[in-house]
């Protein structure tokens, strides 16, 4: 199949730039997957598309604000966004301008509370930058980083934790887990008291989720590689899923390739993690997901591919062309399918 199997038109004003004001009053798009029927709904109707025995599954991961804006000891404006922690306060990063960005150049943060220097320039461009700070990093972005929005998103975020889904816990992710940002703790709690679980997983999502498929086959693209774990109770929660014969429901991609990289090939499920490179275009075949929550993605990305894989591509491209239609809100902050 060709890149360009996964192209569709979507008009720049549909790009959402800024969360609406309540998440569950995002709008809804529900597409049957063996008859590709279209229902329009809202995002707090996901209520009655859930049944007793069915298990949801989210990922926990909370976006770390890794975009730091500083400036050099002469005064120059500098960008740094944290990739990955290398340990002993190093970190592999991306650094605007880079070419003022050279071995031994220094930053300052905010009033100084932190500063780094270019210890390294690497093949790719990307810095290993070591930092300086007294007490918890974490503590010390917390007050000075900034979220790491897509490129698409050119709007301030005036509430940072509109850009982290209300069950984030574990600190780790480049970008948010965006088919999560619909649920409030009070639809939450509906759900669970209808009988429907709720199991939690990890992956934290990496920047290669932006980035183009630029090979023509898309069976000649390279997928990053991003952490996911298991752990025991959930691996316990979507077994008893299995056997009483629920459907097991991943909100969000990350969720649905964390499961389809640790599930056993009977099906099962036990503690375990990995660095994952899964690639899920049609052709894959499910293992462990009956139903899936997401947002809707950019043309020709992999993530279009894994949602063409499970409901077929003419299905997903009319759905997308009835969203266009419909005037959806697309991308992180814009609207959400429901695929069953």
């Amino acid at each position: 199949m060709k890149t360009s199997d996964f192209w569709y038109d979507l008009p720049e004003e549909l790009i959402a730039q800024t969360p609406l004001e309540k998440r569950d009053t995002s709008r809804l798009l529900v597409l049957d997957r063996v008859t590709g029927q279209v229902k329009h709904q809202h995002f707090y109707d996901i209520f009655d598309y859930l049944q007793p025995g069915d298990c949801l599954v989210m990922n926990d991961s909370r976006v770390l604000p890794a975009r730091l804006l500083g400036h050099r000891p002469t005064g120059g404006a500098v960008e740094v966004l944290l990739l990955k922690d290398l340990g002993g306060k190093q970190w592999e990063c991306l650094c605007k301008p880079g070419r003022k960005m050279q071995v031994g150049s220094q930053v300052i943060f905010g009033d100084g509370e932190l500063t780094a220097v270019v210890a390294e320039v690497r093949e790719d461009g990307n810095r290993v930058v070591e930092f300086q700070y007294e007490g918890i990093f974490l503590e010390v972005l917390e007050r000075l980083g900034k979220m790491p929005l897509p490129p698409y998103i050119r709007a301030e975020l005036a509430d940072q934790e509109r850009y982290q889904t209300v069950y984030s816990k574990e600190v780790g992710s480049a970008a948010a887990p965006t088919a999560g940002l619909h649920f409030t703790n009070e639809l939450l709690d509906k759900i669970r008291n209808k009988g429907v679980n709720t199991a939690f997983v990890t992956l934290h999502v990496g920047l290669g989720t932006f980035r183009p498929v630029k090979a023509e086959n898309i069976g000649e693209h390279h997928m990053h590689s991003e952490l996911c774990m298991l752990s025991t109770e959930t691996a316990e929660i979507l077994n008893r899923t299995r056997q009483q014969g629920g459907r097991i429901i991943c909100v969000g991609t990350t969720s649905c390739r964390t499961l389809e990289s640790l599930v056993n090939d009977d099906g099962s499920f036990e503690e375990k993690s990995k660095w994952t490179e899964i690639f899920i275009y049609p052709g894959y075949q499910f293992k462990a997901m009956q139903g899936l929550i997401t947002n809707f993605h950019l043309p020709e990305s992999t993530l279009v591919m894994l949602v063409s894989a499970f409901a077929g591509r003419e299905h997903v491209l009319r759905a997308y062309e009835q969203a266009v239609q419909e005037k959806y809100r697309f991308f992180s902050f814009g609207d959400a399918m429901f695929i069953g």
